[in-house]
């Protein structure tokens, strides 16, 4: 996996909505950076999002 991702990778890799990725962007629940135009979200913060979600859950 590269170790930054865009909006559309991330969407796929969290089978969510373009809208709800920007929501947890916003809500920094995953960092992000942004070069020029471009957002783009460290493969860590995946890893962790999914690494609390799985905490939560069990």
């Amino acid at each position: 996996m590269p170790e930054l991702l865009t909006v559309p990778e991330v969407m796929a890799a969290l089978r969510l909505s373009r809208a709800k990725v920007y929501d947890l962007i916003r809500s920094r629940e995953l960092a992000s950076i942004t070069i020029g135009r471009r957002r783009l979200i460290p493969a860590s913060s995946v890893s962790a999002f999914i690494a609390a979600r799985l905490e939560v859950a069990a």
